[in-house]
Protein backbone atom coordinates (compact mmCIF):
# COMPACT_ATOMS: atom_id res chain seq x y z
CA UNK A 1 0.00 0.00 0.00
CA UNK A 2 1.45 3.44 -1.10
CA UNK A 3 0.92 6.22 0.98
CA UNK A 4 -0.16 9.74 -1.24
CA UNK A 5 2.41 12.63 0.28
CA UNK A 6 -0.06 15.15 0.28
CA UNK A 7 -2.55 13.54 1.97
CA UNK A 8 0.22 12.60 4.57
CA UNK A 9 0.87 16.10 4.90
CA UNK A 10 -2.98 17.11 5.10
CA UNK A 11 -3.09 14.72 8.27
CA UNK A 12 0.20 15.96 9.81
CA UNK A 13 -1.23 19.43 9.78
CA UNK A 14 -4.67 18.35 10.72
CA UNK A 15 -3.06 16.80 13.77
CA UNK A 16 -0.82 19.31 14.34
CA UNK A 17 -3.44 21.84 14.36
CA UNK A 18 -6.01 19.46 16.76
CA UNK A 19 -2.98 19.01 18.84
CA UNK A 20 -2.00 22.52 19.33
CA UNK A 21 -5.87 23.34 20.49
CA UNK A 22 -5.62 21.26 23.09
CA UNK A 23 -2.34 22.11 24.81
CA UNK A 24 -4.00 25.80 24.28
CA UNK A 25 -7.18 24.53 26.17
CA UNK A 26 -5.10 22.58 28.45
CA UNK A 27 -2.96 25.11 29.94
CA UNK A 28 -6.08 27.19 30.78
CA UNK A 29 -8.46 24.41 32.30
CA UNK A 30 -6.93 20.90 31.93
CA UNK A 31 -10.26 19.05 33.85
CA UNK A 32 -12.91 20.83 31.01
CA UNK A 33 -10.28 20.62 28.19
CA UNK A 34 -10.15 16.65 29.57
CA UNK A 35 -13.70 15.95 29.64
CA UNK A 36 -14.21 17.57 25.87
CA UNK A 37 -11.28 15.61 24.49
CA UNK A 38 -13.02 12.60 25.93
CA UNK A 39 -16.49 13.57 24.64
CA UNK A 40 -15.32 14.00 21.27
CA UNK A 41 -12.94 10.64 21.72
CA UNK A 42 -16.33 8.88 22.76
CA UNK A 43 -18.78 10.55 19.89
CA UNK A 44 -16.09 9.71 17.05
CA UNK A 45 -16.11 5.95 18.60
CA UNK A 46 -19.79 5.93 18.36
CA UNK A 47 -20.04 7.45 14.87
CA UNK A 48 -17.49 4.69 13.56
CA UNK A 49 -19.27 2.27 15.55
CA UNK A 50 -22.57 3.01 13.64
CA UNK A 51 -21.37 2.88 10.36
CA UNK A 52 -19.52 -0.31 10.90
CA UNK A 53 -23.04 -1.97 12.06
CA UNK A 54 -25.02 0.08 8.95
CA UNK A 55 -25.92 -3.04 7.01
CA UNK A 56 -27.44 -4.31 10.37
CA UNK A 57 -29.27 -1.54 11.51
CA UNK A 58 -30.74 -1.04 8.44
CA UNK A 59 -31.78 -4.56 7.36
CA UNK A 60 -33.88 -4.66 11.28
CA UNK A 61 -34.99 -0.77 10.64
CA UNK A 62 -36.00 -1.58 6.69
CA UNK A 63 -35.78 -4.99 5.71
CA UNK A 64 -35.64 -5.80 1.75
CA UNK A 65 -36.85 -8.57 -0.67
CA UNK A 66 -34.61 -11.07 -1.33
CA UNK A 67 -34.70 -13.42 -4.75
CA UNK A 68 -33.79 -16.57 -3.63
CA UNK A 69 -33.79 -17.71 -6.74
CA UNK A 70 -34.77 -16.37 -10.35
CA UNK A 71 -38.83 -17.42 -9.44
CA UNK A 72 -38.83 -16.42 -6.14
CA UNK A 73 -38.97 -13.69 -4.08
CA UNK A 74 -39.06 -13.59 -0.19
CA UNK A 75 -40.20 -10.38 1.29
CA UNK A 76 -40.29 -9.43 5.01
CA UNK A 77 -43.21 -8.18 6.75
CA UNK A 78 -42.12 -4.14 8.00
CA UNK A 79 -42.05 -2.56 11.42
CA UNK A 80 -45.69 -0.50 9.75
CA UNK A 81 -47.03 -3.82 9.32
CA UNK A 82 -47.11 -3.69 6.03
CA UNK A 83 -45.20 -5.70 2.89
CA UNK A 84 -43.25 -3.54 1.13
CA UNK A 85 -41.79 -4.33 -2.59
CA UNK A 86 -39.43 -2.81 -4.55
CA UNK A 87 -39.85 -2.99 -8.79
CA UNK A 88 -38.29 -1.14 -11.59
CA UNK A 89 -40.29 0.52 -13.53
CA UNK A 90 -38.80 1.27 -17.11
CA UNK A 91 -35.76 1.13 -15.25
CA UNK A 92 -36.46 3.30 -12.21
CA UNK A 93 -36.62 1.98 -8.88
CA UNK A 94 -40.61 2.51 -7.04
CA UNK A 95 -41.31 0.85 -3.60
CA UNK A 96 -44.59 -0.20 -3.65
CA UNK A 97 -47.17 -1.44 -0.35
CA UNK A 98 -48.40 -4.75 -1.31
CA UNK A 99 -51.83 -4.96 -0.35
CA UNK A 100 -54.32 -7.59 -1.81
CA UNK A 101 -57.73 -5.26 -1.32
CA UNK A 102 -56.87 -3.25 -4.37
CA UNK A 103 -57.24 -4.59 -7.69
CA UNK A 104 -54.57 -2.79 -9.62
CA UNK A 105 -51.34 -1.59 -9.64
CA UNK A 106 -51.85 2.00 -8.52
CA UNK A 107 -48.84 4.74 -9.19
CA UNK A 108 -48.97 8.28 -6.46
CA UNK A 109 -48.17 10.96 -9.19
CA UNK A 110 -44.77 11.40 -7.70
CA UNK A 111 -43.78 7.41 -9.06
CA UNK A 112 -45.98 7.69 -12.53
CA UNK A 113 -43.24 10.61 -13.17
CA UNK A 114 -40.51 8.89 -11.93
CA UNK A 115 -41.35 6.24 -14.15
CA UNK A 116 -41.32 8.41 -17.29
CA UNK A 117 -45.44 8.85 -17.69
CA UNK A 118 -46.74 12.89 -17.75
CA UNK A 119 -48.97 13.28 -15.60
CA UNK A 120 -50.03 16.56 -17.03
CA UNK A 121 -51.75 14.92 -20.40
CA UNK A 122 -53.48 12.03 -18.30
CA UNK A 123 -56.95 11.95 -18.84
CA UNK A 124 -58.51 10.62 -15.23
CA UNK A 125 -61.64 9.17 -16.61
CA UNK A 126 -61.67 6.41 -14.08
CA UNK A 127 -62.39 6.30 -10.09
CA UNK A 128 -60.96 4.02 -7.47
CA UNK A 129 -62.34 3.44 -3.77
CA UNK A 130 -59.47 3.97 -0.97
CA UNK A 131 -59.40 4.81 2.42
CA UNK A 132 -59.66 8.44 2.09
CA UNK A 133 -62.70 7.98 -0.81
CA UNK A 134 -63.31 7.97 -4.28
CA UNK A 135 -60.52 9.07 -6.12
CA UNK A 136 -60.22 9.77 -10.12
CA UNK A 137 -57.89 7.45 -11.98
CA UNK A 138 -56.20 7.48 -15.47
CA UNK A 139 -55.06 4.15 -16.92
CA UNK A 140 -51.31 3.66 -18.10
CA UNK A 141 -49.31 1.11 -19.40
CA UNK A 142 -46.30 0.34 -18.43
CA UNK A 143 -43.43 -0.39 -20.91
CA UNK A 144 -41.36 -2.67 -18.31
CA UNK A 145 -41.70 -4.10 -15.05
CA UNK A 146 -38.91 -5.74 -13.35
CA UNK A 147 -37.98 -7.56 -9.66
CA UNK A 148 -35.14 -8.60 -9.93
CA UNK A 149 -34.98 -11.44 -12.42
CA UNK A 150 -38.69 -11.35 -12.90
CA UNK A 151 -39.43 -9.13 -16.08
CA UNK A 152 -42.76 -8.33 -17.12
CA UNK A 153 -43.24 -5.95 -20.19
CA UNK A 154 -46.62 -4.10 -21.63
CA UNK A 155 -48.05 -3.75 -17.75
CA UNK A 156 -51.15 -1.93 -17.50
CA UNK A 157 -51.30 0.23 -14.64
CA UNK A 158 -53.32 3.42 -13.40
CA UNK A 159 -52.44 6.66 -11.89
CA UNK A 160 -54.26 7.74 -8.68
CA UNK A 161 -55.23 11.74 -8.92
CA UNK A 162 -54.64 12.20 -5.02
CA UNK A 163 -52.01 13.47 -3.09
CA UNK A 164 -50.41 10.01 -1.74
CA UNK A 165 -47.56 9.04 -0.42
CA UNK A 166 -46.97 5.39 -1.59
CA UNK A 167 -48.12 3.32 -4.96
CA UNK A 168 -49.62 -0.16 -4.17
CA UNK A 169 -48.96 -3.46 -6.02
CA UNK A 170 -52.77 -4.80 -6.25
CA UNK A 171 -54.24 -8.01 -7.30
CA UNK A 172 -54.20 -7.03 -11.48
CA UNK A 173 -50.22 -7.58 -10.95
CA UNK A 174 -49.87 -10.22 -8.57
CA UNK A 175 -52.11 -13.06 -10.21
CA UNK A 176 -49.23 -12.84 -12.90
CA UNK A 177 -47.38 -14.90 -9.81
CA UNK A 178 -48.19 -18.45 -9.38
CA UNK A 179 -47.96 -19.04 -6.21
CA UNK A 180 -48.30 -16.54 -3.08
CA UNK A 181 -47.84 -17.64 0.35
CA UNK A 182 -46.32 -16.92 4.12
CA UNK A 183 -44.43 -18.02 6.27
CA UNK A 184 -44.65 -16.53 9.36
CA UNK A 185 -43.83 -12.51 8.89
CA UNK A 186 -42.87 -13.21 5.42
CA UNK A 187 -44.40 -13.00 2.03
CA UNK A 188 -43.33 -15.83 -1.05
CA UNK A 189 -43.94 -14.91 -4.52
CA UNK A 190 -43.26 -17.63 -6.98
CA UNK A 191 -43.41 -17.35 -10.60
Amino acid sequence: MSIDPARLIYLSLLLLALGAFVVVEFRRDAGSTMRAVLAWGLIFLAAIGAAGLWQDISREVMPRQAMLDPARIEVPLARDGHFHLTAELNGTPVRFVVDTGASALALSPRDARRAGVDVGQLVYAGQARTANGIVPTATVRLDRVAIGDIIDENVPAMVIQADIDRSLMGMDYLRRFARISFEGDTMILER
